[in-house]
């Protein structure tokens, strides 16, 4: 069972995050390092661009999106031979081309499609429960500092909910690497 952690911005509200800006990819780069390193786990990178191998340095997993993709690939292909098999060998028997009443080629486009199709919607659908989606608002989002990552602002965002959340000692951490505009970040 998850302990709760309570922390409570200088307001006395309750915090969800603390959130600064770095100047550029290298400073956030050495900022996730740190923070890989010395063994937090909820925190994010966020960028107006692709920083390679940010992935690598914040010590993220392959993701899991790529489970749901096979499995609606493996439904797809399963569903469109039983569908075709069942419709032309028993249910409507028609001989196509002089083949057999189940032969592979003519089910062939179908099986693709469905494939195709089941593979997609299934990728989308794991992305949205991997990411915890619909969420209509999140906290992050009522920061005019962190929609600049959108343009051109680099930001690493420490959740309260993290185990070695510490806010005082965060923020002189933050400022040590090159951060700046730290700010707190209320709960909804």
């Amino acid at each position: 069972m998850a302990v709760k952690h309570s922390h409570t911005t200088s307001q006395g509200v309750p915090m969800h995050a603390i959130l600064a800006e770095f100047s550029n990819p290298a400073t956030v780069t050495r900022a996730a390092e740190h923070f890989r390193d010395a063994g937090y786990t909820k925190w994010d990178v966020f960028s107006p661009m692709p920083i390679h191998g940010i992935e690598h340095t914040m010590g993220l997993k392959p993701s899991k999106v790529s489970y749901f993709c096979a499995i609606g690939a493996i439904a797809g292909f399963t569903i469109a031979v039983a569908m075709q098999g069942w419709m032309s060998a028993i249910d409507y028997q028609t001989v196509t081309a002089g083949k057999p009443l189940f032969a592979w080629e003519q089910f062939t486009p179908i099986i693709f499609e469905l494939s195709v199709l089941l593979a997609a919607i299934s990728t989308i659908a794991g992305m949205f429960i991997l990411n915890g989606l619909p969420r209509h608002h999140h906290p992050l989002l009522t920061s005019e500092r962190f929609l600049g990552a959108s343009d051109d602002k680099f930001i690493i965002a420490i959740e309260a909910t993290d185990p070695k959340f510490d806010a005082q000692g965060l923020k002189s951490t933050l400022e040590s690497l090159g951060g700046y505009g730290i700010e707190e970040i209320e709960e909804d």
